[in-house]
């Protein structure tokens, strides 16, 4: 017989999906892909074969997805990492040889994604995806000087990564190594954040500023680093109201997109969203589970005495994701509206994706989408697709995959949120990007002329570039996730319903660090599809 709380639960979670207010939402549309893909997608990356590598942990127990030819790792013969075929949306079984469980990962200039660290036998694994057919992981046992669990990792201006942070370890790395980087350099900041028995300061937002520094944040606060000189260029306010954001207590954040990319001083602003107010990690494991923050916090990191403004958003947010999209927007999707992350810890899925607008004024930024019906709790993930629409997967708060007498089932379906400006009633100002062909290759600071078409009317006035580094995402984190705008210099017509824009590309890899982006043409606020560019 089910618990009675459980019932109770249950009900009223039928309930709330009954009710969702579809009336006020603003829009946008959701496709189930696929009914059981076979793993929960803990973590997600994109690579330039619209590709999507997904992975759990190897200690979930067996998944729902059979490893090929008989093939077992131990006395396991199922997989914990996938390769989903956007194009085709088919998926493929991937063999990982160590546990992913809460590990980190970047894409390197050269489009191999280097995934860093997880759990027991895989805390210092290196494992390298390389975005080919038929291919699968291979790992470098003890590539890492410390063992990471709960990292964050950033690609550099040199193609190198960074590994910060991490389970009690309150220091960096750097991959691949040398002879004066194979160590840890100590960051005393990870010292300073870590809240005792919660931490709070695990998966610590990262951005790449565009002086090179990078920006770390973790619980409350933030510095500016300079990883070369190892020190502390600027540490920044704590946010009002000193609530935790990080890890339990997971919000998001992002690098609001870049630019004036061609201006003297570039400015960069980071947005942080959510997370749960301090303490209710402790509460969550007692069995009270307090209501999420409801607020998002913005500061221009770039200024001389920064300063963060805080926004109310429509509804209290903690394990959301906030992915960039093509349209200089950002979406926060996922997550629950009480608790903190953690097994068993979330209560009171939030259904409706918000999309928030940076450039209106204050009060006028958020607008609730329509809701899914699936809950997306602990260990969901979501990353931007080349053709605009977001890819939504994961969700399992337990130890094990457990899909009855649960509050909230394993999550083995996979589906596609399409925002807005997708819809078919845009056709006509919808461009399609003609040239160059996808997978150009792309110099810093050189003219690039884009041919489009157009079957409406175009106002050359409204036309811009936007390109976008794709994300690895875990853990409420789109770790890498860049976009940069580039101002249209000259839009001429080219013959019918076709046109050429000019841009001038990056400056240099401190804007946007060598690799893979996607670019679009927006045209009005409706976005092409992408093309892959490399950015060399």
């Amino acid at each position: 017989m089910k618990h009675p709380t459980l019932i109770l639960s249950t009900f009223l979670l039928l309930l709330l999906l009954s009710i969702s207010p579809l009336a006020h939402a603003a829009g946008g549309k959701w496709q189930l892909l696929q009914q059981n893909i076979g793993i929960s997608a803990m973590h997600m990356q994109l690579l330039h074969n619209d590709r999507v590598v997904l992975f759990d942990r190897t200690d979930f127990g067996k998944s729902n997805l059979s490893l090929p030819d008989g093939k077992c790792v131990g006395n396991d013969c199922t997989a914990h990492s996938a390769e989903y075929d956007v194009t085709t949306n088919t998926f493929r079984p991937l063999t990982v040889l160590s546990d992913v469980w809460c590990s980190s990962g970047s894409v390197a200039p050269d489009g191999r994604l280097i995934q860093t660290g997880g759990f027991t036998n895989g805390e210092r694994r290196v494992r390298i995806f390389e975005p080919c057919t038929g291919c699968d992981w291979k790992e470098i046992e003890n590539g890492l000087a410390a063992r990471r669990w709960y990292a964050t990792d950033h690609i550099l201006p040199d193609g190198r990564q960074i590994i910060i942070g991490g389970r009690r370890q309150f220091n960096y790395e750097f991959y691949p190594k040398s002879a004066s980087t194979n160590k840890v350099f100590s960051l005393p900041f990870l010292v300073q954040t870590n809240d005792p028995d919660a931490e709070n300061n695990l998966y610590p937002f990262v951005f790449l500023n565009v002086d090179g520094n990078l920006f770390i944040f973790a619980n409350n606060r933030a510095i500016l680093f300079d990883y070369v000189k190892d020190n502390v260029v600027k540490t920044y306010p704590q946010i009002p109201g000193g609530d935790p954001r990080s890890y339990p207590s997971t919000g998001s954040a992002v690098l609001l997109p870049l630019k004036n990319l061609k201006a003297r001083s570039i400015e960069a602003e980071v947005l942080v969203c959510g997370g749960a107010p301090t303490g209710s990690y402790i509460k969550a494991t007692k069995g009270t589970f307090t209501g999420a923050l409801n607020t998002c916090a913005r500061i221009k990191i770039t200024d001389p005495n920064p300063q963060w403004v805080l926004e109310t958003m429509p509804q209290a947010r903690v394990m959301g994701d906030m992915t960039l999209l093509p349209d200089g927007t950002v979406l926060l999707i996922n997550g629950a509206s009480n608790g903190a992350a953690g097994w068993e810890l979330g209560r009171n899925p939030v259904l409706n994706p918000v999309v928030y607008r940076p450039d209106n004024a204050i009060g006028s930024r958020f607008e609730q989408q329509n809701p899914t019906t699936i809950p997306r709790m602990y260990h969901s993930t979501a990353v931007l697709l080349r053709d605009g629409r977001v890819l939504v997967g994961g969700s399992n708060p337990h130890p094990n995959y457990e899909f009855t007498n649960v509050l909230f089932p394993t999550e083995l379906r996979v589906e596609a949120f399409n925002p807005d400006y997708l819809d078919a009633k845009y056709a006509n100002v919808r461009p399609n990007i003609v040239s160059p062909k996808s997978q150009a290759k792309i110099n810093y600071g050189k003219k690039l002329t884009i041919r489009f078409s157009v079957t409406g009317t175009l106002a050359t006035n409204s036309v811009s570039v936007t390109i976008v580094a794709p994300s690895f995402t875990t853990h409420s984190f789109s770790m890498n996730h860049r976009s940069l705008v580039l101002a249209s210099e000259n839009v001429r017509n080219v013959g019918k319903s076709a046109y050429e824009v000019e841009v001038t590309t990056p400056a240099s890899g401190n804007l946007a660090p060598s690799g893979y982006y996607l670019l679009y043409v927006v045209h009005q606020q409706i976005p092409s599809d992408g093309i892959w560019v490399q950015i060399m």
